[in-house]
């Protein structure tokens, strides 16, 4: 997220940018050089922020408090104790009434929304995990 916008808006902006460049500088070597200038520095504030957000997330860590640096596993334990009841034991604790005739049925939730986040926890965190091993998170000329 950079000065407020999400990745969808930053894009937008980087495109209004890129067309208005495109019209001031007719020249195609002006072109390219402001649109490298304003890439290279639009870089270096995204890496300026996620450096910002890693120093609040390992001050966060670092905290003894599980209020303070627990919020993170205890979204990943929630999930997983939702997923452990709507998967395992649901089923199994249904059944088993079944089988010595209970009739009362057990709670059920929408898992869709669990599903989401617990799919954004892993599924983006693996995503930027390859990027960084890959090499395809950088620009190619800060490399």
């Amino acid at each position: 997220m950079v000065f407020g916008l999400d990745d969808a808006a930053f894009g937008a902006a980087t495109a209004l940018v890129t067309t208005l460049v495109d019209r001031i500088f007719p020249d195609k070597v002006a072109q390219a050089a402001e649109r490298a200038d304003f890439l290279l520095k639009a870089q270096t504030l995204d890496n300026q922020l996620a450096a910002g957000q890693m120093a609040i997330d390992q001050a966060e860590a670092s905290n003894s408090s599980l209020f303070v640096s627990g919020w993170r596993p205890c979204v990943g334990w929630c999930c997983a104790a939702a997923f452990s009841y709507h998967l395992i034991l649901q089923p199994l604790l249904t059944y088993c009434m079944a089988i010595f005739g209970h009739t009362f049925s057990l709670p059920t939730f929408d898992s869709n929304l669990l599903s989401t986040t617990l799919y954004g926890m892993l599924g983006l965190g693996v995503m930027r995990t390859y990027e960084k091993v890959s090499d395809k998170g950088q620009l190619p000329w800060t490399k």
